[in-house]
């Protein structure tokens, strides 16, 4: 062959491979109001940064149709490019060919991604739009899922991993995001499950749409499964971009500074005024935070999911963090089963990546309540504990108002190895509450009252004189400090300044047993 000739065919071959399904597959994929493989990655990625890879792999099954019927690329584009300047892998998957569905070959392409990932220490995002296993090759697909699980597994707390799903992504696919670090999902047109509507009206006789079973809001506050909800791609892989401005390459590496003119040394008298002055008033914490740190720029991370707790990513005098804190406007702030699942992995996800830890602790304490024991609040609770006790990035907690009983304890208290440990001066720190406080410690007391009401209100107030002020903690080393409301800002800063070679490990170990 000429190299004239030999040019022609790989000008002709790629054409085709760009073309994915075809004209009318994309028409009808535009229609449900998706966008293609190629362009999700131009959204994505830098301009003209994205270099494919595999792009003229194809299929090798023959049965039941599938001779004959070869498609360039198979369903998948992979390869990589820059978020931000920086290198990434990724495979957007095609559902115009084949229905996106996984065969040996398409995993072979995914594999291949991940593992270049692993070996250069870069991330990794999956745009999922796929039926699923291709029935066609049976157990063969099956084992390419297996292939892609594992090597999920062997890169978490190495590299991030981003999975967003911008279309189906059923049965057994759904266990490859699972594993991966944060899930974007993009309300009316993806959806996650692991049977679909029809199986579990067979099943359990359930009548359930899609979206009702597993779309973008269901996984985002109900299942907890995704961490972001957008109305459209566009929003969501914006969303991952802006991410990149806060999460390092690996895990050797430290996250990116921000670049602000937001003064280090800024105090704010509305610190004064966001906190009410009565203990049992809510308020929203996240206008705290956004207050504190640099510009107010907040990225909640699993907003819509167990909203009692807030987590999300910020900058602070530059230093990229990750911010844990309770939120009083919700169960006023309390812990439970979904709040210490939730804040367990974002502490974990954060220290895997070397992202200091800023907490802001209002809590009364965990949720009682039968369904909460039933449930297993003492295991779900026992991750956060753990997730903070194992932690060894920078870790700095600010008490707000409330840190009572073993909940003082779970939010990075000194005794889980928190590095600086402020209180506001109108902090309380106890075992309990006042008011149930006095109630168990002077039962008879209260009783024999002429009015009882009157004696809990004495007895409260001598007992926060007594127990429930920050100074008693503070005597003891277990705060650092009482420090003015309107220093908050610097005074973070100044630790995360301070701590910013800080050294730690753990003990030589395979791995811990977090009570999962």
């Amino acid at each position: 062959m000429t190299h004239r000739a030999a040019l022609e065919r790989l000008e002709r071959l790629g054409r085709e491979a760009r073309e994915g399904g075809g004209a009318a597959r994309l028409k009808a994929q535009r229609a449900r109001g998706k966008l293609s493989a190629r362009e999700r990655i131009d959204l994505l990625l830098d301009p003209d940064s994205f270099v494919e890879l595999d792009r003229f792999v194809t299929h090798r099954s023959t049965d039941f149709g599938l001779a004959g019927r070869r498609v360039l690329g198979d369903g998948v584009i992979t390869g990589y490019g820059t978020i931000r300047g920086r290198l990434v892998y990724l495979f957007s998957q095609d559902f115009t060919v084949f229905g996106g569905s996984l065969s040996e070959a398409h995993a072979e392409k995914i594999v291949k991604i991940q593992e270049l990932a692993l070996k250069n220490g870069a991330p990794v995002v999956g745009l999922n739009d796929s039926g699923g296993a291709r029935i066609q090759e049976g157990v063969i697909s099956l084992g390419g899922y297996a292939d892609i699980f594992l090597r999920n597994t062997l890169a978490s707390g190495v590299i991030p991993q981003i999975s967003v799903i911008l279309g189906p992504c059923a049965g057994g696919a759904v266990y490859s995001p699972a594993i991966t670090d944060l899930v974007y999902m993009v309300r009316g047109t993806s959806f996650m499950f692991v049977t679909g509507p029809e199986v579990v009206k067979t099943v359990t006789h359930e009548d359930i749409d899609k979206e009702g079973l597993g779309g973008a809001d269901v996984h985002a506050s109900v299942s907890g499964v995704a961490h972001f909800a957008h109305d459209s791609e566009a929003e969501s892989l914006a969303a991952v971009r802006e991410l990149f401005r806060f999460i390092p390459a690996n895990n050797a590496e430290r996250p990116p500074r921000g670049e602000s003119d937001d003064p280090h040394d800024r105090r704010s008298a509305r610190l004064l005024e966001i906190v009410p002055e009565s203990p049992n008033r809510p308020y929203d914490i996240v206008d705290l935070i956004r207050e504190v740190i640099d510009d107010g720029a907040f990225y909640e991370v699993h907003a819509g999911f167990a909203r009692n707790l807030v987590t999300g990513l910020a900058h602070l005098g530059g230093h990229s963090v990750g911010i844990v804190a309770n939120q009083p406007a919700v169960l006023a702030g309390v812990l439970d089963i979904d709040s210490s699942d939730k804040g367990a992995r974002f502490v974990r996800f954060c220290d895997a990546f070397n992202i200091p830890l800023v907490v802001f602790e209002d809590v009364p304490g965990f949720l009682p309540g039968v369904g909460q024991e039933h449930g297993g609040i003492i295991r779900h609770g026992a991750k956060l504990l753990y997730a903070f006790c194992e932690a060894t990035v920078p870790k700095v907690t600010v008490i707000a108002r409330k840190a009572y009983g073993g909940a003082y304890d779970v939010m990075n208290s000194k005794h889980v190895r928190g590095d600086v440990n402020l209180a506001w001066p109108w902090a309380e720190i106890a075992v309990m509450g006042p008011k149930g406080a006095v109630e168990i410690l002077f039962r008879r007391e209260i009783a024999d009252a002429d009015d009882p009401g009157a004696a809990i209100e004495a007895r409260m107030a001598e007992y926060r004189e007594k127990f429930a002020h920050p100074f008693i903690a503070a005597a003891r080393g277990f705060v650092d400090d009482v420090i003015d409301p309107r220093d908050t800002r610097p005074r973070l800063i100044n630790a995360l300044d301070m701590l910013s070679s800080k050294r730690d490990a753990n003990p030589p170990k395979k791995h811990g047993n977090i009570p999962l």
